[in-house]
């Protein structure tokens, strides 16, 4: 498609980083941390002028989800409610439960893909979740749990929705992907949304979020709690897999965000 549009796209590795000036754009596909080669990479690219996805930014505030809590409070958008677990200092069981209710979901903040996600429903649960996951993070986010069959992915690009899904439950668990002993994780089926299709408060909702953060590519998960929509994550690297995200738009999703890259690059050179 890049070919198509006059585009010359090039595929780079963490091998290629010296390379980075030889381009306009960066456009990162792998997933973001900010102790990583990707969030290097976005920082060296905005700094040289580049036009970048994700910007620096953007990794920041959805990679923790510390962080995107405190700024959706702050801007009262829709989200669980939450409490933060400090290793100094942390918060009893009861205290949690009292809360948020039972059962609670138990998070590291900066895990990707369900990893680092642990659901408790008592205190002998909670002692021996915060045991493991305090050996990763100093902090943790305590949710409510809000079971739903399915959540939404919306696809926001430069403030506009670009795609939509329905990610349903791994078959009799209560996430998308479940992460087993055997090491293999299952993932559970998903159907692909027409945008137009999408009910207006989920779209608005994903579009209103995502506006605190930049201008760059998010997926949004979002459940439907009593008919009112909740933001449960705004990932700022969403995957797109061939036959899923465009199964709906097939090639002109990937055009849409080709032209991004080239009015990006259009505005800054008639500067």
């Amino acid at each position: 498609e890049a070919k198509k549009m006059n585009i010359n796209a090039e595929l780079i590795t963490a091998d290629d980083s010296a390379r980075l000036m030889e381009f306009d754009a960066l456009f990162i596909r792998q997933t973001t941390a900010v102790n990583h080669i990707t969030y290097q990479l976005s920082k060296k690219a905005q700094q040289a002028d580049m036009v970048v996805i994700d910007d620096p930014t953007s990794i920041i505030l959805c990679t923790n989800k510390v962080y995107l809590k405190e700024l959706l409070d702050r801007e009262k958008i829709p989200c669980p409610r939450s409490r933060l677990v400090f290793k100094t200092k942390p918060l009893s069981y009861e205290e949690l439960r009292d809360a948020l209710g039972t059962p609670m979901v138990v998070k590291v903040p900066d895990g990707s893909f369900s990893i680092g996600v642990t659901k408790v429903s008592n205190q002998q649960e909670y002692a021996k979740t915060l045991a493991e996951l305090f050996s990763r993070s100093s902090i943790l986010l305590v949710q409510e749990f809000l079971p739903t069959y399915f959540d939404w992915r919306i696809g926001i690009l430069g403030g506009e929705c670009i795609y939509g899904c329905k990610y349903f439950m791994a078959r009799g668990h209560w996430q998308i992907i479940q992460h087993r002993a055997n090491g293999i994780p299952r993932a559970g089926g998903y159907e692909t949304i027409p945008v137009n299709a999408i009910p207006p408060k989920v779209r608005k909702l994903a579009i209103k979020a995502t506006s605190l953060i930049g201008k760059g590519l998010y997926g949004v998960d979002i459940k439907i709690v009593d008919e009112q929509p909740i933001i449960i994550e705004i990932n700022d690297n969403p995957s797109i897999e061939h036959g899923v995200e465009d199964k709906i738009m097939g090639n002109e999703l990937y055009r849409i965000i080709l032209r991004e890259f080239i009015n990006r690059l259009s505005s800054r050179q008639h500067k």
